[in-house]
């Protein structure tokens, strides 16, 4: 994406803001025109670069990159404003204190994706990777389950009305999580087991409920990403829009790739947004 330059005293406020936050902030370009409105996204790293091994930064710790879908948004609708508060790791509740403030009264959309880390799910998949047992591994996706359904959707509450609180007009789009697997597809028996494949994609499917129930009673728009991503999940045969586990880069594992992004996410906001 190429940012345009925008009006001097703005460019420069807006570089200070991020010195201090390490808020990326892109101005789109046609800045000097009327902007159509002002994207701003929130979220983990499902909304930044893990798993498209591009990075602005390889060492910041956010792991913002180019090929992300909000990036990707941003750059086919040249006449928004765009802000990237999104940060890896992050928590709901982090997403709250720390990202939400970064919404401002003239915001018109927000992305926010963000449950997964609540729920343990890094730990979970490390679990069912690291441990021979299935039944090891489908306790911790049930531990996982429980959060979910338990602290979680006070959590998301909490965070939502931040903001709407933040950002009263402005239309806001919930982002759920794939499911990682085809059961019985042709992965075969190296690796995780279908048990165990079975129990990762229950969690998805629990999580992504539980986004789903949060966003209605918000009354924000919910972005379902398992339609378009089963077709290319791990084992489906197809090409894979998630990556599967690289002992390597265990912080690039299980993350959506560059075609999850552009084919996946931004198809499915785009259909949305238009």
């Amino acid at each position: 994406m190429r940012p345009a330059r925008a009006r001097r005293p703005l460019a420069t406020l807006l570089a200070a803001l991020a010195t201090a936050t390490c808020l990326t902030v892109v101005a789109a370009p046609g800045a000097q025109a009327a902007e159509a409105g002002k994207y701003v996204a929130l979220g983990d790293s499902y909304a930044v670069a893990p798993g498209t091994r591009s990075y602005d930064d390889p060492n910041d710790v956010c792991r913002r990159g180019p090929l992300t879908y909000p990036r990707l948004w941003a750059a086919q609708h040249t006449s928004y404003a765009f802000v990237e508060a999104s940060c890896s790791g992050a928590t709901a509740a982090e997403i709250k204190t720390q990202q939400v403030p970064r919404l401002t009264a003239d915001t018109t959309l927000v992305t926010v994706q963000a449950g997964g880390n609540d729920v343990g799910f890094v730990s979970v998949l490390q679990n069912c990777v690291l441990t021979l047992d299935d039944k090891e591994c489908v306790a911790g996706v049930e531990a996982a389950k429980a959060a979910a359904t338990g602290a979680l959707p006070g959590t998301l509450a909490d965070t939502y009305a931040a903001v709407r609180a933040a950002t009263p007009n402005a239309r806001v789009i919930v982002v759920g999580y794939p499911r990682l697997y085809r059961i019985g597809g042709n992965c075969g028996v190296l690796g995780l087991s279908d048990t165990e494949r079975t129990a990762l994609n229950s969690a998805a499917d629990v999580l992504d409920s539980v986004l789903a129930q949060q966003a209605a009673h918000a009354g924000f728009t919910f972005l379902d990403p398992r339609p378009a991503f089963d077709a290319h999940a791990i084992c489906s045969g197809n090409t894979t829009w998630v990556t599967s586990l690289e002992w390597d880069k265990l912080n690039e594992s299980y993350h959506p790739n560059q075609a999850g992004h552009r084919d996946g996410y931004l198809a499915a906001l785009n259909a949305i947004t238009g």
